[in-house]
């Protein structure tokens, strides 16, 4: 069985028109195999965030988050998703920010998070698209393991 990845791009001012971080997310992981995506965008708001991951996760195995992870008012997808994760997985987000220092100072400035909610894998990306790629490079060998370990070994990008 071929992984299904939700993406979810967080902002207030996004469209499908104007959402980049939201297709460098598919890019990413198409880079690194999966073919079936579902793709949404909701407002930087707590519950809207946490409707869009519950409705993912029943479908999907996994599902990644752009945007809102930073320190201004209006980012709360950390605080949206950390209610819901049954069980947290900080080291895939501090590996994200770890390797994130190779290319930017700034690496630090993302407050994501990442754990299981109803069986799916949940990353919090930061909103930009360069650091997008750069998170889903950092944690690429460790995705089809922990899918693996989540829904089995049929479950993979190749299918």
């Amino acid at each position: 069985m071929a992984a299904l990845i939700g993406i979810i791009t967080v902002s207030d001012t996004r469209t499908e028109k104007t959402d980049e971080s939201g297709p460098a997310v598919r890019q990413a992981l198409f880079e690194l195999g999966y073919r079936d995506f579902q793709a949404c965008i909701v407002p930087d708001e707590i519950d809207k965030i946490q409707e869009a991951i519950l409705n993912l996760t029943k479908s999907c195995h996994a599902v990644f988050t752009t945007g809102g992870t930073g320190f201004a008012i209006r980012d709360v997808t950390p605080e949206a998703t950390a209610p819901l994760l049954d069980k947290r997985a900080d080291s895939l987000c501090e590996l994200m920010r770890l390797r994130g220092l190779g290319s930017t100072d700034f690496a630090h400035l993302s407050r994501g998070i990442a754990g299981v909610c109803q069986g799916a894998l949940v990353v919090n990306l930061p909103g930009s698209p360069k650091a997008v790629f750069q998170g889903v490079r950092a944690i690429a060998m460790l995705l089809k393991p922990i899918l693996q370990n989540l829904h089995g070994e049929g479950c993979s990008a190749h299918e």
